[in-house]
């Protein structure tokens, strides 16, 4: 098999990050992908950040085995703690999802007052304001951790009641600082952007990272010479495995897995 057909690793600690996967399928159409969704050790949020390299590397080892040409961390967690260590450390092309959707952000922001919602490790670790102030030094960044939305999504909780009370609640301080866009900081939360939106306003911005990181992978992938221009065969969407709370036309083409083998990871 020759480098440029075969498939490019995604992973994230849930399906959050099969928003992702869509948009790859979209731009990328001659590309096959295999899909990690850590469902076993979600959310990563809350945890520290050297468990979080700690799984990063164990599930990027575990694609590199099944032989990808490239790694997309599709986990906002994990690109904020994890990113420079995996590059460092493996020698495959390896994109994040932090700075991409940074940059959109920066372009969309009319008053530069920009919001960004994530996990706990997220936003802890100030990852999206130095991306984001990197590209627009006169942005003003509001952010805030925004945990129970990553269980929501996991329990197919889209639009409850308790969704969109938690939203409320989470989200009020934004509609205070008069933001007009907001960053979607975890793979996740795109999934949730009807409740999102009741709340801030239909007139903000609701940046999701997928499309700018799709278009980095594949700008990667041409710089590196990594490209499939001839197509790879298509996959049986059967073969896209787990219980996922919408539809997900872009599996057809993906292979989801919910874990490697128990010998390769440590709890």
């Amino acid at each position: 098999m020759v480098k440029q057909a075969t498939p490019i690793g995604v992973f994230d600690s849930g399906i959050g990050g099969l928003t992702v996967v869509r948009e790859l399928t979209r731009q990328l159409p001659n590309e096959s992908i295999i899909y990690f969704g850590d469902t076993a050790r979600v959310p990563y949020g809350p945890k520290s950040p050297e468990t979080v390299i700690r799984y990063s590397r164990e599930i990027t080892s575990f694609l590199r085995d099944q032989g990808v040409k490239a790694v997309v961390v599709a986990c906002n967690t994990a690109t904020a703690h994890a990113l420079p260590t995996l590059r460092e450390e493996y020698d495959l092309p390896i994109i994040g999802v932090i700075e991409p959707g940074s940059r959109a952000a920066a372009r969309a922001t009319r008053s530069g007052n920009v919001g960004v919602i994530g996990t706990q490790g997220t936003i802890s670790s100030g990852a999206y304001e130095r991306a984001i102030a990197a590209e627009l030094p006169t942005a003003h960044i509001t952010a805030r951790a925004c945990p129970l939305f990553v269980p929501l999504v996991e329990e197919g909780w889209l639009e409850t009641e308790a969704t969109h009370l938690i939203a409320s609640e989470y989200l009020g301080d934004f509609v205070e600082a008069e933001i007009d866009t907001l960053v979607l900081g975890c793979t996740h939360y795109p999934l949730l952007k009807r409740a999102i939106g009741e709340v801030v306003g239909r007139q903000v911005r609701l940046i999701d990272s997928a499309e700018e990181t799709a278009a980095e992978t594949a700008v990667t992938l041409r710089t590196h010479s990594l490209a499939d221009v001839d197509g790879a065969e298509p996959l049986d969407a059967n073969r896209c495995r787990g219980t996922m709370p919408t539809p997900w036309s872009a599996c057809s083409r993906a292979t989801a897995r919910r874990s490697p083998p128990s010998s390769s990871i440590a709890a």
